[in-house]
């Protein structure tokens, strides 16, 4: 059977994508290598900065998935793509399901296939008991798994933030965040100087009016110079968990599974100074941030840009957010991390995008209005997983004009 519109990824941007083309007329399946839909959904749940009220991503997936399967989508769980290919007009989308091939056919494609996590090694990581911190949220806010019960986080960003009052929420006792062994698997990530200057632009949403106000001093001039400094070893508690940027993870400790971590406080550099200490944990939590998940777009012969404001290497497409590969469309974080609603926005961006093509409409209200939501959610959103994301998109579209006019010769 040949659809019109397939898409790879069931996360927030392909539910919404799913549920707009499919009310516009559109016959969709989305296929999806996880044996239930939502994405990153299904893990989320935090308070909301503004409001104070609960988000539970378990039950926003759901209500997104009743949605599409309202609107007449099919979702096939259980289904890994791993090639794509385009035959005369048609792209064929190759997929492994329970350990059958199989091959599926669409005049248009999407892809919706968010982002994954940077790893950062360190010595011991592959022991039992270290898992990344979108794992330990799998398993407290997914399957209700307790994955441990002392727990460092080693990675400070957004991220392992949230995970660890997750995480501290489900009764795992969070001894600390800190800092990743400096060097060059750890990048940015491991320079106290950088990392502080980045949270900085977070503070406004801590819990605490000293934190707020550090933060601000923190963005100065003379804030950026000082704080690192000043910053104590025992670093500052957020939620209650100790915020540690001048100390870092050197090693895990174990024979046969985490037995304990060894810390040391390090200078502003992200350098060891004084004697090593070791923490008794069961749980070593690794945040090493995110990336756009681009390899299919990639392999399918997108052409991609490497942009660090949008998190790595994203693949160049128009405002229709059609790529360079005529008939195959992205949406969500594989465009650049953002959060959820943004994405989940997006994705319905490209539903009524990708609609009008097939249905061969112009600009209409559906869409227009779909574009707006897309700017209204980036604008509200209390956490930017990268400070710098307009500037981005801003490159982004100077980088697609210039390609699109190459290939229409008109430049």
């Amino acid at each position: 059977m040949s659809w019109d519109l397939i898409i790879v990824g069931a996360g927030p941007a392909g539910l919404g994508a799913a549920a707009e083309a499919s009310k516009e007329g559109l016959s969709v399946l989305v296929l999806d290598e996880f044996h239930r839909p939502g994405g990153r959904l299904l893990g989320q749940l935090h308070e909301e900065p503004e409001s104070g009220s609960w988000f539970n991503g378990l039950e926003e997936a759901e209500r997104v998935h009743q949605e599409v399967l309202d609107a007449g989508a099919e979702i096939r769980c259980g289904a890994s793509v791993w090639a794509l290919t385009s035959v005369d007009s048609q792209w064929v989308v190759h997929a492994n399901s329970q350990g059958r091939t199989f091959e599926l056919e669409a005049r248009r494609l999407l892809l919706a296939t968010g982002a994954a996590e940077k790893p950062i090694p360190i010595p011991g990581w592959t022991l039992p008991g270290v898992v990344s911190v979108g794992a330990a949220q799998i398993f407290t806010n997914v399957h209700r798994v307790k994955p441990g019960s002392r727990c460092v986080v080693v990675g400070i960003n957004v991220l392992s933030l949230t995970i660890a009052r997750e995480l501290s929420l489900a009764g795992v006792d969070v001894l600390a965040i800190m800092m990743p062994p400096a060097g060059p698997l750890a990048g940015d990530s491991g320079n106290p100087s950088q990392v502080l200057s980045e949270m900085s632009g977070l503070a406004r949403l801590a819990p605490s009016f000293w934190q707020r106000v550090g933060g601000w001093f923190g963005r100065t001039w003379m804030g950026k110079k000082l704080v690192p400094r000043l910053y104590p070893l025992s670093g500052f508690k957020t939620w209650g968990i100790p915020v540690q940027a001048r100390k870092a993870a050197l090693r895990v400790v174990g024979s046969d599974e985490v037995e304990g971590i060894e810390v040391s406080a390090v200078d502003v550099r992200g350098c060891p100074v004084g004697k090593p200490q070791t923490l008794d944990v069961d749980l070593v939590c690794i945040a090493g941030g995110l990336y756009p998940l681009a390899e299919l777009a990639s392999g399918a012969g997108c052409t991609m840009t490497y942009l660090d404001e949008l998190g790595g290497e994203v693949p160049v497409h128009g405002e229709d957010l059609q790529t360079s590969c005529a008939g195959l469309y992205v949406a969500g974080n594989i465009m650049g991390v953002e959060g959820a609603k943004v994405a989940l926005a997006y994705g319905r961006y490209a539903g009524q995008s990708i609609a009008s093509a097939h249905n061969g409409e112009g600009e209409s209200e559906a869409l227009s209005l779909a574009r707006d939501a897309v700017h209204l959610e980036r604008n509200r959103a209390p956490i930017r997983f990268h400070p710098e994301i307009e500037a981005g998109r801003e490159k982004l579209r100077v980088i697609s004009e210039s390609a699109l006019c190459q290939d229409d010769n008109t430049c």
